[in-house]
C-alpha cells in the first residue's frame, strides 16, 4: 500500500521558516514526479510546487516563487519544501503528492497544518 507522510508543518510568525518533509513508502520513489498543493479555509485546493524524477527540474506557482525551495532525496525516498519568508496567506494545509503528471497525482499524502501569524 502507498504511503505519503508529510511532517514539519505548525505554527510560526510571518517572515518566518518552517521545512517540510514528505516521506514514501509501499512504492518504488525515485520514477515519480513528487509535488506539493494546499488548501487555504474556504479555498480551493491550489498547486504549490513540482519536481522531476531526478531533482533537476523544478517548478513553482507564482505565489511563492523565490521564497519556497522544493528537494529530494531518493535514496531516502523523501521529499522536501523549505519554506522561506512565510507570509500569514501561507496559512493552509500541504499535501505531498506523486505520480507521473503532478497535474493529476495519483498519490496524496493526509496533509500537514501550516500556520502562519502575523
Amino acid at each position: 500500500q502507498v504511503q505519503l507522510v508529510e511532517s514539519g508543518g505548525g505554527l510560526v510568525q510571518a517572515g518566518g521558516s518552517l521545512r517540510l518533509s514528505c516521506a514514501a513508502s509501499g512504492v518504488t520513489f525515485s520514477p515519480y514526479a513528487m509535488g506539493w498543493f494546499r488548501q487555504a479555509p474556504g479555498k480551493e485546493r491550489e498547486f504549490v510546487s513540482r519536481i522531476n524524477w531526478s531533482g533537476s527540474n523544478t517548478y513553482y506557482a507564482d505565489s511563492v516563487k523565490g521564497r519556497f525551495t522544493i528537494s529530494r532525496d531518493n535514496a531516502k525516498s523523501t521529499m522536501y519544501l523549505q519554506m522561506d519568508s512565510l507570509k500569514p496567506e501561507d496559512t493552509a494545509i500541504y499535501y505531498c503528492v506523486a505520480g507521473i503528471n503532478i497535474a493529476t497525482p495519483r498519490y496524496w499524502g493526509q496533509g500537514t497544518q501550516v500556520t502562519v501569524s502575523s
